[in-house]
């Protein structure tokens, strides 16, 4: 294995840095992908690293089982639907903050909720509002005791919202004294949950404790380390050596990974979306007739088959089979090299030369290279614009965007998988910049009814108005492959990207 030396120093450094917690038995490595980005806040974490970790330190009301979408209680200590617009809630009694903040009360459930409907200084919401859109108030009847009023039924609330990351319970007096901040040393996130966010050696190590004050289990690791690895190659290394006990690696790398001694890998058919994103607001791509060509120019097996190796399927839209909403007849387009000449010639858009933004990572910069090798025969000169993960998150703010290789996570519901490409989103998630009233109404209807078979037509309603819009040329739902110590039981969410870090045992 061929591996970059600058990568092996910076896995040398996070392992020097966590030596002690290596030597200790009871102490679990996992490697992370990056490091943390952003603010470990619930209503504006960046993805699914940033979730896991809230999860198991400011856990919410519910709780995913392991291995499933289904949930349990969790800080409830009973929690039930009174009627399709109001839920009722009674917390644990024996449940305290970390760091001496004091007793978890109904108030600190109104105020987490809540925030996500309140405007910040700029006057936007936060990233994720769009969670709780469905949110009313939330009614405190008791020191523990209180209602969620919605305004509309939300089924989607169950399965990504009150188990997931939005449904984090935080600490009002802990945030207004800078908790949930990574700008500021050392970083405080305070929480009720099984584990304590212990400390942060940005780029080198995430530490969690277990909780000394959680009443029920507690979990099966005192320390767990989460050190950033983001060579799966050097990953797979550490693994061997046992410097780190579990990981994500490289799918095509399974069945090698799998015959070491003591070791065990597996692999999970995602529900993420992989696509090349077009902005319609900067010219050309303004014009649809340009966006059309390039969909009509790339040919999708080529490219997943140069970025994934074989190791993937291909996608036709957003929502990835098995999902309510799933689109089996949605368009699976051949290249057209011929067809792209001739809408191009009909924009007058001859010898374009445009960019593309994508993440440094392998499987991308692979992408991206046979994408950039079919739009030349189009006549389209592709540079690519590669940027590490924080310069990368950040290009949706700019206007100037052209071309973007993005991943999103999905979750079990596909109301929350597309809300990210609504107007509301446009300058935070919808890079594409795309606009159509009538995707974010059918949205909306779906979000909100009961009745599975309605919201799936309106679902594929919803995907087929992407589709037309020309905006979006899908790749693929992505695989996930992991490899573990053979005494590790890990939990690892349907989705491949959602841990239960408190759900880690012992085989």
């Amino acid at each position: 294995m061929h591996l970059r030396r600058r990568t092996l120093l910076g896995f040398g450094a996070a392992a020097l840095a966590c030596g002690r917690a290596r030597a200790e038995p009871q102490a679990l490595m996992l490697a992370i992908a990056r490091d943390i980005q952003g603010a470990l806040d619930p209503t504006t974490r960046l993805s699914s690293l940033e979730a896991n970790i809230l999860r198991a330190v400011c856990p919410g009301l519910i709780a995913f089982r392991p291995g499933s979408f289904a949930w349990q209680p969790m800080l409830a200590n009973s929690i039930h639907l009174e009627s399709p617009t109001a839920i009722a809630f009674e917390l644990r009694p024996e449940l305290t903050f970390q760091e001496g903040f004091g007793p978890l009360t109904a108030e600190d459930v109104k105020f987490s909720f809540e925030r996500f409907r309140t405007p910040g200084p700029d006057g936007k919401l936060p990233t994720y509002a769009a969670d709780w859109a469905a949110l009313d108030h939330v009614e405190v009847s008791g020191p523990q005791t209180g209602r969620i009023l919605l305004k509309w039924p939300a089924p989607m609330l169950w399965t990504t919202v009150l188990p997931d990351a939005s449904g984090c319970i935080v600490s009002r007096r802990a945030l207004e004294q800078g908790a949930y901040r990574t700008d500021r040393q050392p970083v405080r996130v305070i929480g009720a949950g099984p584990y304590r966010f212990a400390s942060w050696l940005p780029n080198r190590a995430v530490v969690l404790e277990a909780n000394p004050d959680w009443p029920s289990e507690k979990p099966a690791f005192p320390r767990l380390v989460l050190r950033p690895v983001r060579d799966t190659r050097t990953a797979e290394l550490a693994l061997g050596a046992n410097e780190i006990q579990f990981a994500g690696i490289d799918p095509q790398d399974l069945a090698a990974v799998g015959k070491s001694p003591s070791t065990r890998a597996e692999k999970h058919d995602s529900i993420n979306m992989v696509w090349l994103g077009m902005n319609v607001a900067a010219k050309p791509l303004d014009d649809i007739r340009v966006r059309q060509a390039i969909r009509a120019a790339i040919d999708v097996e080529e490219v997943i088959e140069g970025g994934w190796g074989g190791t993937v399927s291909r996608a036709n839209a957003a929502i990835a089979p098995g999902l309510l909403g799933y689109w089996p007849d949605a368009p699976a387009r051949p290249r057209d090299l011929a067809a792209a000449k001739r809408l191009l010639g009909q924009a007058n858009a001859g010898s374009l030369r445009l960019r593309l933004t994508l993440l440094n990572e392998p499987a991308y910069q692979n992408a991206a290279a046979v994408i950039q090798a079919e739009l030349a025969e189009a006549a389209i000169q592709l540079d690519l614009d590669v940027r590490d993960a924080g310069a990368f998150w950040s290009a949706g703010s700019d206007e100037a965007l052209q071309l973007a290789l993005q991943r999103f996570g999905g979750k079990a519901d596909p109301a929350f998988n597309l809300q990210w490409f609504t107007a509301a989103e446009i300058g935070e998630w919808n890079w594409q910049r795309w606009r159509d009233p009538a995707f974010d109404l059918l949205l909306h209807e779906a979000a909100s009814i009961d009745d599975d078979a309605v919201r799936a037509r309106l679902t594929i309603e919803a995907q087929s108005r992407m589709d037309a819009a020309a905006a979006f040329v899908w790749l693929t739902h992505e695989v996930h492959a992991y490899a573990y110590r053979d005494w590790l039981r890990p939990a690892v969410c349907p989705n491949g990207d959602d841990m239960s870090l408190d759900l880690f045992a012992r085989a």
